[in-house]
């Protein structure tokens, strides 16, 4: 797999579903298939979610705000958003979940709950 931080590498035009497949192949080059079942993956997910709110964890608002400023803390902030998005690839892979159709017909739901111009009624 290509380093994201590395300016040397080809970038490859992005795509979601590009990822996936890179993603699937990867595991099957190494026959990782029976492990990433929907519980592994959930959990994998779990887990480097975990990973990144620790580098958050003791961290005012303001300092929050800035932590992409400290080159080896922005380092770390983008491995671990990148180890969560793959992991929910992967889980959406899995299940069958168009994850771009997902999250669009959740915009649409909470649009519906939470109309603009209304009084706050708590964010979901």
């Amino acid at each position: 797999m290509t380093d994201p931080h590395d300016d040397a590498t080809p970038r490859r035009p992005l795509d979601l579903a590009g990822l996936q497949r890179r993603l699937a192949d990867f595991a099957a080059a190494r026959d990782w298939q029976p492990y990433h079942t929907p519980k592994n993956l959930a959990a994998a997910l779990s887990v480097e979610s975990s990973e990144l709110l620790e580098i958050f964890q003791w961290l005012t608002p303001e300092e929050s705000a800035r932590v992409m400023d400290d080159p080896d803390t922005a380092h770390r902030v983008t491995d671990e958003v990148a180890d969560v998005l793959a992991y929910l690839l992967q889980l959406c892979g899995v299940l069958g979940v168009d994850p771009l159709a997902a999250l669009a017909a959740k915009i649409d739901r909470n649009e519906h709950r939470f109309p603009a111009g209304r009084p706050d009624r708590g964010s979901p």
